[in-house]
């Protein structure tokens, strides 16, 4: 697989460009962060990802999954509109996000050919198909609900060679996720392990990749030079240990307040400013190309 389904209709992986693997642009977090969770204003997401465009950025994955207000049809304007190519998530996120009434009614194969529509048809009637699995979640252990989400999301991907990205923020539940998906028979090279810079232990980051995994550090949110730095500490050791080919990196906008409209980083501070912090900490620009543009179109098209 070469081409990458995003909102318009599939794309040649070449023509990616910078991709940024873990976003969210129209989003319901209210449940968690009252109204600085709600991103349902099409007009201001046009401004935002206007910056990630002129500052270099060619893809996004959205990866608002069910539960948390996906807008297909919102998403395929957006795109249209700013010339941003968006990849579509699918699959369920986590307690108490998941719709338990329907989880009860439908079987782990019935979820399965849920995402699997998704992904081969579209979503609902409006004809706008997900590219990528996820983001899928858990919180510090796996639900036996949660469970199910991950396995109907490993059958889904059996069914369309389609790459799962999980949600593993703050606890190394990474590796739990990865013994369920191994155990549906999912290779953990087609696996991108999320919110990795903010489990904070150098160890967890290397048993993932290890095992094969896309390790994601999509943190990189500017809150303080102690955060940035970290940041910069864990990707310089992976590479050290020759793992350069498994990192990607992301923002994870998910908050109004995050927008630069607000005063926060806007989609573009990992183009305008972290990268800069790279290069200047002894990085090689072939080396941040690698995780802003190879890895990601790897990580998408399951390409070696």
């Amino acid at each position: 697989m070469t081409a990458v389904m995003t909102v318009t209709g599939p794309v040649e992986g070449s023509e990616l460009g910078i991709v940024l693997p873990h976003e969210h642009v129209f989003f319901n977090h209210m449940l968690e962060y009252r109204g600085d969770g709600l991103m349902q204003d099409e007009r201001l997401a046009g401004i935002e990802l206007g910056h990630l465009v002129s500052a270099g950025g060619g893809t996004l994955c959205e990866l608002t999954s069910n539960g948390l207000g996906r807008q297909p049809e919102l998403l395929r304007r957006a795109s249209r509109a700013t010339g941003l190519r968006i990849v579509m998530g699918s699959g369920w996120y986590r307690h108490p996000f998941l719709d338990r009434a329907w989880f009860e009614t439908h079987s782990t194969d019935e979820i399965a050919a849920d995402i699997v529509r998704d992904i081969e048809v579209g979503v609902g009637d409006t004809g706008v198909r997900a590219g990528i699995i996820g983001e899928i979640a858990c919180d510090r252990h796996i639900t036996p609900a949660e469970e199910r989400s991950f396995r109907a999301a490993a059958r889904a991907h059996l069914r369309t060679g389609v790459t799962i990205t999980t949600h593993a923020a703050r606890w190394p539940v990474g590796l739990p996720q990865l013994d369920i998906l191994e155990q549906e028979g999912v290779d953990p090279r087609r696996v991108v392990i999320g919110h990795s810079d903010s489990v904070h232990d150098p160890d967890y980051h290397l048993a993932l990749v290890r095992r094969g995994a896309w390790i994601e550090f999509d943190g990189i949110d500017g809150d303080s030079d102690y955060d940035n730095g970290l940041a910069i500490e864990f990707i310089r050791s992976l590479i050290g240990e020759g793992f350069l080919d498994r990192i990607l990196l992301s923002q994870d906008i998910c908050l109004r307040s995050q927008f630069r409209t607000y005063g926060g980083i806007g989609y573009d501070f990992l183009l305008t400013r972290f990268v800069p912090m790279l290069l200047a900490a002894g990085l090689a620009r072939e080396q941040v190309d690698r995780m802003l543009v190879d890895n990601p179109r790897r990580a998408l098209t399951g390409e070696p």
